[in-house]
């Protein structure tokens, strides 16, 4: 049965402000049994924190988060240089799904770039499926963009046949593709959904009022890009019965919430109303396993 949890990404302040434990706790309070790991730093007390919270708490883990190669930053681990510290990770937590959030900022420079980490990616899940893990690439908007007549979506799938992928239904239609349609062509090698809605929000007071004094800056800013905005499950224009429907027909086992950003809501008020849209859907079983 496929499993309807959440992102812990969104809850990354939290955790680096109360650690992992007290935050499992409230996500436990709040109805939810299932998470992905991303964004969270995989330091010996996080990840011995989140193994904790199988048995504490009844918490599974979906899915870790890995990059390539090129750290970002000082916490950053790489399967080009942690590999096993991955494969350690997964079978801690009692996973067998490790993503890729995202590629490299480098490999949007040039095709050849591109192919590269294609080809990086496709070593990896090899080496993975090797000890019995999937690897999972979860899209933006940007795949969406075409390389020589095919989106690099596209393109990525064809060149690294040993990947897994998650698709994300909002990343997917701002991308200016249709979610169902998506997931419906990903039959197979779909692993895991995000589940985000897609709201168009309209301009603040404060962007009429400056365009109505002769200051054009601020409605142009929300018009280019701000109008576009991410929303709980329920909130925006996505049809969610007939993605997730999709989704799990692809052979989704696990769909996470996920929200980038909550513009001033409390992110578990947020979760709720997720949370409760999805149930009046006739999924809370997913929720509640």
């Amino acid at each position: 049965m496929a499993r309807i949890g959440i992102q812990l990404m969104m809850l990354r302040e939290h955790v680096a402000e109360q650690g992992v434990t007290p935050v499992l706790e409230k996500v436990a309070g709040s109805g939810f049994s299932v998470v992905e790991v991303s964004q969270i730093p995989m330091t010996e007390t996080n990840v011995a924190d989140l193994e904790a919270a199988r048995g504490d708490l009844g918490i599974e883990v979906a899915a870790i988060s890995a990059k390539t190669s090129g750290p970002m930053g000082p916490d950053d681990i790489t399967l080009a240089d942690d590999f096993d510290l991955h494969v350690e990770h997964a079978r801690r937590l009692g996973t067998d799904m490790i993503r890729i959030g995202m590629m490299p900022f480098s490999a949007m420079a040039s095709p050849v770039a591109f192919d590269a980490f294609c080809a990086e990616t496709d070593g990896n899940a090899q080496r993975l499926a090797d000890e019995g893990i999937a690897l999972s690439y979860h899209n933006h908007h940007i795949e969406f963009a075409r390389i020589g007549g095919a989106t690099m979506l596209e393109r990525l799938r064809e060149q690294a046949p040993h990947l897994r992928f998650e698709i994300d239904c909002h990343w997917v239609q701002r991308g200016g593709a249709d979610p169902e349609r998506t997931l419906a062509a990903f039959d197979g090698v779909l692993d895991l959904v995000h589940l985000k809605d897609y709201r168009i929000a309209l301009p603040s007071a404060e962007a009429l009022e400056a365009i109505a004094a002769g200051d054009p800056g601020p409605f142009f800013a929300f018009w280019k890009g701000e109008a576009v905005q991410f929303a709980e499950v329920g909130q925006g224009t996505l049809e969610w019965k007939p993605v997730i429907e999709q989704g799990i027909a692809s052979g989704a086992r696990h769909l996470l919430i996920e929200q980038d950003e909550t513009y001033g809501r409390d992110i578990f008020e947020s979760l709720a109303l997720s949370r409760r849209h999805l149930v009046e859907l006739g999924y809370e079983r997913l929720i509640t396993g």
